[in-house]
Formats: structure tokens, sequence, C-alpha cells
């Protein structure tokens, strides 16, 4: 398999294949100025995770909340919370760190033109996104609706989920076009499948030729 493309450098006056813009996008998905900034907001969710789960296993005495003082101690504390722990077996701030760390990880791997080399990469970290954001969402309804209390630092969480939705969906989205125009153009599963796992060859590379000669709105 070629990586001709990965290590290729920038000509004078071109620009590099690995950061070409990707329609509808004017903005290449993969590029580290959108993944950087994912990384980071899920190491910080990662680590105010694991201060709750620290409360979670009886580690510490108290959680942090500058808004709703100990009100943070009732949610974490509920019912609600009871149920899913015994329902998953874990405490359901240390699902979250994991989540928040597997985002930061699969964020950092892979080269700037992943969602073409690396389409199992790319979903794999939608798939691990895109379903922390729908559970945020779950638990804040239920502070709201079931527990009648609020927490602080899940709301930001919560906040910090929907925006790593935002920012992923953009490169998910060109793993998935990309894979659409192989079977689209060929509908052999057996290239489609060479596709999803990021081989190279020419009928392949003339798919993502035809997404990125697609015009940008």
């Amino acid at each position: 398999m070629s990586n001709a493309l990965e290590t290729s450098r920038p000509i004078a006056g071109h620009t590099s294949p690995l950061d070409r813009t990707v329609p509808p996008y004017r903005h290449n998905p993969s590029a580290w100025s959108q993944r950087i900034p994912i990384c980071m907001l899920a190491f910080v969710a990662a680590i105010i995770s694991s201060h709750l789960a620290l409360f979670q296993w009886g580690l510490t005495d108290s959680v942090w909340d500058p808004v709703f003082g100990d009100s943070s101690s009732k949610v974490i504390k509920s019912d609600t919370a009871e149920k899913m722990y015994r329902l998953l077996g874990v405490h359901d701030a240390a699902l979250g760190v994991l989540a928040y760390l597997g985002d930061a990880i699969l964020g950092l791997a892979g080269s700037t033109r992943r969602w073409q080399y690396r389409p199992w990469l790319v979903i794999l970290f939608g798939i691990d996104v895109i379903p922390l954001g729908i559970v945020s969402v779950f638990l804040v309804l239920c502070q709201a609706f079931v527990i009648g209390q609020w927490c602080f630092l899940c709301l930001v969480t919560a906040t910090i989920s929907l925006t790593l939705v935002y920012w992923a969906w953009d490169e998910v989205r060109a793993s998935l076009s990309y894979l659409k125009i192989v079977w689209n153009d060929h509908h052999d599963r057996r290239l489609l499948w060479n596709a999803f796992w990021g081989y190279r060859c020419d009928q392949l590379d003339a798919a993502a030729d035809k997404l990125l000669s697609r015009e940008v709105p």
C-alpha cells in the first residue's frame, strides 16, 4: 500500500494533498486546527469526570460546585445514579473518563487526510463522540425532570460533549461521503471494505478526487 501522499510535502505555491479542503466545507475536517481543540476539550472533560468519579467512589468528601452548592452531591448520589451503577456495573462518571480519553486519543491519531486514509478511525472516533453527546443530553434531562437538582460540572461536561459532536461531525461526514462515492461508483463490497480500512488503489483515489472536485456552495 503506497503512502506517497501521506508523506508528501507541499511544493511552493501549492497545497499539500494532505491539507486540501473537502467539499461541502471550506476547510479540511481532518486538519490539526480542527482536531486539536477537540482533543483539548476532551482532556478537560476527562479531568472533570475524574473529579466526579472520585466522589462517586467515596474517595473524596465533596464535589466542587460554585453555582448550585451541594446540589451536585445530591445529583451524583441520587437514586437515578445508583440505578445506572447497578445496571452498568460501573459509575457513569468513570465511564465518562474512559469515553473522553478515547475521544482525545482517537482525535490525535492519523494524518490530516485520515478521512480517506483511515475511514475506520474517523468512524470509530464518531462512534465514541456522538453517542457520548446523546448520553450527556439524557443525563441533563434526568437532572431537570427526574432528580430536580442541578450539577454544575455535569452541565459543563454535557456542554463539552455537544461541542465535540458539532466539531467532529464534519470529519465523519467527509469519510462517509467518500465511502458513499466508492459504493455508488462501483457497487463492489470488497472495494468498499478496502476503502473503509484505508487501502489505496487507482479506483479509490479517483473516488476521493471526485469528492474533492465538488463545488463548494
